[in-house]
This record gives structure tokens, sequence and C-alpha cells, in this order.
């Protein structure tokens, strides 16, 4: 066998492997969006639940989906970037800063059902926040947080050394070259962290179970210490416990819930695009 035939082979190989994980993939988006596509309507989108959510829309669980996301994203993104700094910049190469950092890495493949137990604890009762928006997206964004500290810090790392020293030499200080040196080229992995987060946030049942969600709720929330309902939360009740519900209903509220986090990735994606072109190196 020579060189071109062994390229061949491995080519065919490894596009197989990409099949074996893309095809599965694409049958389920399939499936979901040929059986929920009928339920699409400006009625089913923009109008309140009826009759136990036996009729009318999803339009509360799409805005409680929203407010979550982006409550969590708010509270973890600036904590998460502030973290990554003070760990990349600041923080000396030792035993502590090692263990914080596989600290991190380990709290990102925590199970989301214990994040919902530790929001309980924490937010509903001991802060006394109650079942609130409040408490569910602080929640997700402690959940997230691992994942955005871990991509910020990889980031951060990735720009090169040269570019603070000559801010320095300049007479830059620290923090001036870290604004002006480091943050604005880190920028688009800062957002590919954002990106992932986004995902785990708006598909995660367990945490908004204990501090948020509510199945049916025919009102608007009025302020952040209210319940909500959620669309994760809201697709697995009618898929699990309520019986005599269309089917469409269901994989049209699945379809939502996947469209909702492919507008917010293609949303954060152009972003990191339009940063990303800025780059120089």
């Amino acid at each position: 066998m020579n060189v071109r035939q062994e390229q061949r082979l491995a080519f065919a190989v490894l596009f197989g492997c990409t099949l074996l994980v893309v095809l599965p993939v694409l049958i389920v988006l399939g499936i979901i969006f040929v059986r929920g596509v009928g339920a699409l309507d400006l009625d089913f989108l923009l109008g309140m639940p009826e009759q136990g959510m036996n009729a009318g829309g999803i339009f509360p669980a799409i805005l409680g989906t929203l407010y979550l996301v982006l409550g969590a994203v708010a509270f973890a993104v600036p904590l998460g970037v502030l973290s990554a700094i003070y760990l990349v910049e600041y923080s000396r190469d030792n035993a502590i800063s090692r263990l914080i950092k596989l600290a991190i890495v380990n709290l990102a493949g925590v199970p989301s059902v214990v994040y919902g137990l530790f929001g309980l604890g924490i937010f509903v009762v001991f802060f006394g926040f109650g079942v609130s928006i409040l408490s569910g997206s602080l929640t997700l964004g402690i959940m997230i947080l691992p994942v955005i500290i871990t991509a910020s810090r990889e980031a951060l790392e990735s720009v090169p050394r040269s570019f603070r020293m000559v801010s320095l030499s300049l007479g830059a200080s620290r923090w001036q070259t870290i604004r002006h040196a480091v943050l604005p080229h880190a920028l688009p992995g800062i957002l590919t962290g954002t990106i992932l987060g986004l995902g785990r946030a708006a598909g995660e049942t367990a945490p908004i179970l204990f501090t948020v969600a509510a199945f049916y709720l025919p009102k608007l929330p009025s302020s952040v210490f209210d319940q909500t309902m959620a669309l994760p939360y809201h697709l697995y009740v009618i898929s699990t416990q309520v019986p005599g519900i269309r089917e469409e209903v269901r994989y049209g509220t699945a379809l939502v819930l996947l469209l909702l986090v492919l507008l917010l990735n293609l949303a954060a994606i152009i972003l990191r695009y339009r940063f990303r072109k800025k780059k120089k190196w």
C-alpha cells in the first residue's frame, strides 16, 4: 500500500467516524422538526397557556428561559473572566493555585442536580430569595462558571507574552496591560466559553426544578423574585406527567427550545467573529 492509498484509507476512516457522530444527531433533529413544525404558529409562540396547558401557547416558558439564561450569563461571565484574569496574570504558580485550577476543572463535571440542591439550600433557603428567577439564574450561573473560567483562562494564556512585555516596557501598569493588550485578543476565546455556557444553561432541567420553575403559570413574572415557566422543565412535564397532550405540542416545544438555543449561540458566534476579525496575529 503506497502513501496515497494510506491517505485515502485514513480519510475514509475519519469520515466514517464523523458520520457516526453527526448522523444520529441529524436524525434526532429531523424527527423533532418533522413532528414539531406543525405546532409552530403565532398562537403557540406568543399565546398564554390555558386549561392546564391543554390549550394556548408557551410564551411564558420562552420568556422565562430567556430571563434565566441571560441572568446566568450576566452573573457568570464577569465573575468568570475576573477569576481567570487573576489565575493567569496575578497568581503565582504554586500548589495552591494548581489545586484551585484542578478544582475548577472538576466542578465542570459535577451533575446538574447537585447544583440544583446547592441553589435550593443557598439561594432559596439561606439567602431567602425563595423559588424565583433570581435563585434560578444564580444557580445556573454557578453551574456554568467553571466552563467560562476554564475557557477564559485558556484564551488569556494563548495571548503571546510579548504583548505584555511591550506594554509594560512602555510604562503601562499591569492592569492597563491586561485591559488594552491582553483582553481584546482573548475575547474570541472568552466568547467561546460563553457559548458553551449558554447551551448548557438553556437546556438544564434539574437546577431550575429546585429553584424557579413552575409548570403552569398563565401570567408573566413581574419581578426577579417571581416564579416562571421554563422550556426544559415544561417539556419534561408535558412529556412524562400530563396525559392527553398532543404529540406535536411536545415536539413543537422541543423544537422551540432548540431554535432558542441556536439563536442565542448564533448571536454569540457573530459577536465572536467580529472580535476575531480584529486580531492581528
